[in-house]
């Protein structure tokens, strides 16, 4: 999409599209190929669109988005029940909840250490150990929303990628807006994700990626699914927190980890810096708002909101903070309220003390925290041993004690330099170096790359979506250990996961076409795996399983009986998956996360 236009509530798309005749419907996906070729120009908060030479269309955005319909005005004769603002509307990105912020604290003094040189702030006695009541079962609301989300998203599946243009969008948008107005944040945000990867998919985005639409739909589908059933803890679950809370931390001592862009298909954009406390706990400082690549790449030299520091995000992943009144979100985010008091402290390096804790603790039970709900962070000592070619590009190879490691690029966007350091490191086999990655489940031991020890100076370290290497940074080549294996075999639970994606992708009727999956069924149970062959059959089986009534005539297919056998695909492939994944690392995926 070549227009810039500014986020657009999902209430306000599924609204429009909703006040169009069946036949502007039908015209609607090419209604919005044909306005991304018009002129547009953004004066202030509008955007306006001239449609031909007589008709304009504007979008009013006060605040950066688009609020309600009136804000979407349209020049022509059928206005305001016209194809032109539903495609507008259709075209733009979608507009996320404003970010949550911590609430005001109540005054109370909270003493400083002595080796944290920061000024008082105002705190509130500490409520972290209070249990808000459990939700006891769902609302009628709350049930009704599911279900309407569950067939939304099915008929999204039924359809696939090119099927499920704007009009199968916008139903899906209307019921992310109905359960979020029902207390259910968690399947909304999940199925704006689902419409978010479809819109990728359709308009050729580089940054669509298969297996992201296809976890967005399993969690959208398989929540549906299970909330009306759930009570008490798993129900608080399945709902999510519209907002997270803050609670009160007393006085933090902080040291800069790494930084990280964040650059989203949904139009924001920005850094978020990751630091640790003496015991080492991490926390996060973020700056994310509406934006682009530029943003992104921009955002690590902008100072941090939080207290009076002038430190900007990436002076911070190299230094220290000392704060007091904190007030810390349940994922460790830093709040940034009025009683919150900051100031630059000094730093310390990978290999000091408090920071070297945190590759000291075994890789296995680092897996098992990252697969039981942790942040997914791997603190490792590894030995670059060259690459590997895969369907989305090449990986670094590294052993990490004896295990080889696939290494990839955290983000493909060519304005972030990820992939181009990937691509030097390559070239410096037996080097050395200390990470940090993110745990990417698979059967082979993965993980995305984000931040590294500098190859020739061990004291320093750089942020491998910010900072640049140079060739000169490298050192010179050193051989690979010796044994290492760069290609282990792949479990055959691909043959499954392959299906799960192509009805993703191209929908119900790729899997009815005539033929026989019995062969891939006999394999999977040659292998152990005689529940995915019976799912992989059942798949197959509901694709294919269309009836006729008394005249001949084909009826519907039956969608339910569709998403039901992909859910179960899916979900399994999901869980086997995180097995493996434990299994490859030698780690114990029931353990719960450390503290």
């Amino acid at each position: 999409m070549s227009l810039d236009l500014p986020p657009v509530a999902p209430a306000v798309t599924a609204e429009l599209v909703q006040g169009l005749t069946p036949r502007l419907r039908k015209r609607l996906d090419a209604g919005v190929t044909k306005l991304a070729g018009r002129p547009s120009v953004r004066d202030g908060d509008t955007v306006r669109i001239a449609v031909d030479d007589d008709t304009h269309l504007e979008l009013h955005a006060p605040g950066g988005t688009v609020t309600s319909t009136d804000a979407i005005r349209c020049g022509c004769l059928l206005a305001p029940d016209c194809l032109h603002r539903a495609a507008a509307a259709s075209a733009a990105p979608i507009a996320e909840p404003e970010p949550e912020s911590e609430p005001q604290p109540q005054p109370q003094p909270q003493p400083t250490p002595d080796a944290v040189p920061v000024s008082v702030g105002e705190d509130t006695p500490d409520t972290r150990s209070a249990s808000p009541t459990e939700p006891g079962t769902p609302t009628p609301d709350q049930r009704a929303a599911a279900q309407a989300m569950y067939d939304a998203a099915a008929a999204v599946l039924e359809a696939g990628t090119d099927g499920a243009g704007a009009v199968l969008q916008a139903e899906l948008l209307r019921a992310a807006h109905t359960a979020r107005i029902s207390g259910l944040p968690r399947i909304a945000a999940s199925a704006v994700s689902v419409v978010t990867q479809l819109r990728a998919a359709r308009g050729a985005d580089p940054a669509y990626r298969l297996a992201e639409l296809t976890a967005a739909l399993r969690d959208v589908l398989g929540t549906a699914h299970r909330l009306p059933g759930s009570i008490g803890p798993e129900l608080a679950a399945l709902r999510g927190t519209a907002r997270q809370p803050y609670a009160p931390d007393g006085s933090l001592r902080l040291y800069g980890l790494f930084s990280e862009p964040v650059l989203t298909a949904t139009g924001y954009a920005g850094a978020v810096t990751w630091t640790a406390d003496a015991e080492g706990r991490l926390y996060t400082v973020s700056d994310v708002l509406p934006g682009g690549p530029g943003r992104a790449v921009g955002a690590a030299d902008r100072a941090v909101r939080i207290g009076d520091t002038a430190l900007t995000h990436r002076e911070l992943s190299r230094a220290g903070l000392a704060v007091s009144g904190a007030t810390v979100s349940p994922t460790g985010r830093l709040g940034a309220g009025a009683g919150v008091r900051a100031v630059r402290a000094s730093g310390a390096a990978w290999r000091e003390d408090p920071l070297a804790q945190l590759w000291a603790l075994p890789v296995a039970d680092q897996v098992s925290r990252a697969l039981t709900g942790g942040d997914g962070l791997l603190f490792l000592d590894v030995t670059l041993t060259g690459t590997v070619r895969e369907a989305a590009g090449d990986c670094l190879l590294a052993d990490c004690d004896g295990l080889t490691l696939r290494l990839a690029a955290a983000h493909d966007h060519p304005a972030l330099p990820y992939r181009d350091n990937l691509r030097l490191l390559s070239a410096a086999p037996g080097t050395r170096l200390r990470i940090v990655a993110r745990l990417d489940p698979s059967p082979q031991p993965r993980a995305l790359l984000l931040a590294a020890d500098h190859p020739r100076d061990p004291e320093a370290h750089l942020d491998l979506g910010l900072d640049r290497l140079q060739h000169a940074d490298l050192p010179a080549p050193a051989m690979a250990p010796a044994g290492s294996s760069p290609t282990p075999d792949e479990a055959p639970l691909h043959l499954l996961r392959r299906r799960v994606h192509q009805a993703a992708s191209a929908g119900r009727r790729v899997l009815a076409f005539p033929g026989d999956s019995a062969n891939d069924s006999r394999r999977l149970g040659r292998y152990g795996f005689a529940c995915a062959g019976d799912l992989l059959d059942e798949l197959h089986s509901a694709a294919a399983d269309r009836s006729r009534d008394v005249f001949g005539r084909l009826v519907p297919a039956d969608i339910n009986r569709f998403a039901h056998a992909w859910l179960a695909a899916a979900h399994y492939t999901e869980e086997v998956d995180r097995s493996l994944c434990a299994a490859v690392w030698g780690a114990d995926p029931a353990l719960p996360p450390s503290l």
